[in-house]
C-alpha cells in the first residue's frame, strides 16, 4: 500500500504541472505492453486524474463535486472525501456525511490560514457507534495564484499516516489547478461577450449619424430612396444589437455588411467601389459575430473617406481545407504600421478601437494563432486577413 502510495504522490506531482495533457494518456488503454505494476498504476492514476479534471475544469459547483469527489478519492486513497467550500459541504463520497459541520469549521480554518490541518479523532467527536470517522486531512485548494475557495477533505478510518497527508496535499493542489483553469476559461468569456457589448457602443454612434445625414439629404429629392435607406437602416441595426448570440455565420455577416455599404454608397456615391469574391462553401462556417463588420468600416472610415477620387474595398473569403481565410483589403491612404505594434495605445484611441477588439475576440475564441494580421503603409492602402476555423467545438451560430 506505502508503495502505491508513494507511485500516485510521483505521479501528481507531474500532473501539477501537465494538467492539461491528462487525458492524452487515456489512450494507452489501446496500447499493449502495459505489464509491470509500476506500468499499471501510472495508467490507472492518469487515467483517474483525467476522470476528475473535466467537472473540476466546468467549475466548482455541488454537481461538479460530486463528479469530481469519487475520483479524488480514489486518488488520495483515503476512506472517504468531501469537498467544503468554508461555509458547506458540496460533495461527498464515502461516509462521513453526519460530520459534515466539523468539516465545514475545519474547511473554513484550512481557507482562513492557507494551510493544511489535520483532524484526529479526538477533533471528530460522534456518538454513533458505528461510525469509522477517525480522522481527516484538510487541504485548501489553491492555484498557482494561492488563492482557495474551497478545501478537500479525505477522511480516514485511522490518525492520518503521513502518506495520506502528503497524497491529499499533492490532489489538492492539482485540483486546485483545474479550478483555477476553470476560472480562466470563464474570464476570457466574459471579456469576449463585454467586448461584443463595447465594440457595439464604438459602432453605433458615428455609423448611425452619418447613416441619418445621408437619409435626410434623400428625403426631399428622392423619398422612394430614402425609403429604401431606412429599411436598409433598420435592418442593419437589429442585427447589430440582437439580445443573443456571440456567433453567427459568414452569410449573415456578409449580409449586414451588403446593408452597411449600401449606406455608405448614399454618402459616397461612385467613390465607394466594392469587389467581392466569396467561395459558396464557406457562407455556413461560423465566426465570432460583428468580427468582420468592423474591418469593412475601417476600411470605408480610414481609407477611403480621407483619399480623394475613386476608392476601391475588396472582400474575400476562399476556402483553405479546415480553414476560412478572409481578407478585407482597400485602396485608400494607409497608414504607419507602428501604429499597430505591440502595447501601443493608439490603437485605444477610438480609430482603431474596432480592429483591436476584433484581434482580441478572434484570439479568444479560436486561440492565440488567429488573430487579424493587418499590412499596411503610408498611401499604399490596408490589408487585414484573418483565418477562421470552419468547425470548432465552442462556435455555434445562432439559428
Amino acid at each position: 500500500m506505502a508503495g502505491q502510495v508513494g507511485t500516485a504522490l510521483a505521479v501528481l506531482v507531474v500532473l501539477a504541472g501537465l494538467a492539461g495533457a491528462v487525458t492524452a494518456v487515456v489512450r494507452l488503454r489501446a496500447r499493449r505492453g502495459i505489464a509491470t505494476a509500476m506500468q499499471r498504476a501510472t495508467y490507472e492514476v492518469l487515467h483517474t486524474a483525467a476522470l476528475a479534471a473535466e467537472p473540476l475544469r466546468a467549475g466548482l459547483t455541488p454537481a461538479n463535486a460530486g463528479k469530481a469527489a469519487r475520483h479524488l478519492r480514489t486518488l488520495v486513497g483515503g476512506a472517504g472525501v468531501t469537498i467544503a467550500d468554508g461555509e458547506r459541504c458540496l460533495a461527498f463520497d464515502g461516509p462521513g456525511g453526519h460530520h459534515s459541520e466539523q468539516f465545514t469549521t475545519a474547511a473554513r480554518k484550512a481557507l482562513e490560514s492557507h494551510r493544511s490541518v489535520v483532524l484526529s479523532a479526538g477533533d471528530l467527536p460522534c456518538d454513533r457507534v458505528d461510525c469509522v470517522v477517525r480522522g481527516a486531512v484538510v487541504v485548501p485548494l489553491a492555484g498557482p495564484d494561492g488563492r482557495a475557495a474551497a478545501a478537500l477533505v479525505a477522511i480516514a478510518d485511522a490518525h492520518p499516516a503521513p502518506g495520506l497527508v502528503q497524497a491529499t496535499q499533492e490532489a489538492a493542489r492539482w485540483a486546485g489547478q483545474q479550478l483555477a483553469l476553470a476560472e480562466l476559461d470563464s474570464s476570457r468569456e466574459r471579456l469576449a461577450r463585454a467586448e461584443v457589448r463595447a465594440l457595439r457602443a464604438q459602432i453605433s454612434p458615428h455609423f448611425i449619424y452619418n447613416a441619418l445625414t445621408a437619409i435626410a439629404s434623400f428625403v426631399r429629392t428622392d423619398q422612394e430612396r430614402a425609403r429604401e435607406l431606412i429599411l436598409e437602416f433598420a435592418e442593419f441595426t437589429r442585427y447589430s444589437f440582437r439580445a443573443h448570440g456571440d456567433f453567427t455565420t459568414l452569410a449573415e455577416e456578409l449580409r449586414s455588411i451588403d446593408r452597411y455599404l449600401t449606406i455608405e454608397r448614399a454618402r459616397f456615391g461612385d467613390r465607394l467601389q466594392v469587389r467581392l469574391q466569396i467561395a459558396p462553401e464557406v457562407l455556413p462556417v461560423g465566426l465570432p459575430f460583428l468580427c468582420l463588420q468592423p474591418l469593412v468600416e475601417n476600411a470605408v472610415r480610414h481609407g477611403l473617406s480621407r483619399k480623394p477620387g475613386v476608392g476601391m474595398v475588396s472582400i474575400e473569403a476562399r476556402d483553405a481545407g479546415a480553414e476560412c481565410h478572409i481578407t478585407v483589403e482597400d485602396d485608400g491612404v494607409g497608414m504607419d504600421p507602428a501604429v499597430f505594434a505591440p502595447g501601443r495605445a493608439d490603437l485605444d484611441d477610438g480609430q482603431h478601437t474596432g480592429l483591436a477588439n476584433v484581434d482580441e475576440r478572434l484570439r479568444s475564441v479560436f486561440g492565440d494563432h488567429f488573430g487579424l494580421v493587418v499590412e499596411t503603409a503610408p498611401g499604399a492602402g490596408t490589408k487585414v486577413s484573418m483565418r477562421v476555423p470552419k468547425f470548432h467545438p465552442d462556435v455555434r451560430a445562432r439559428r
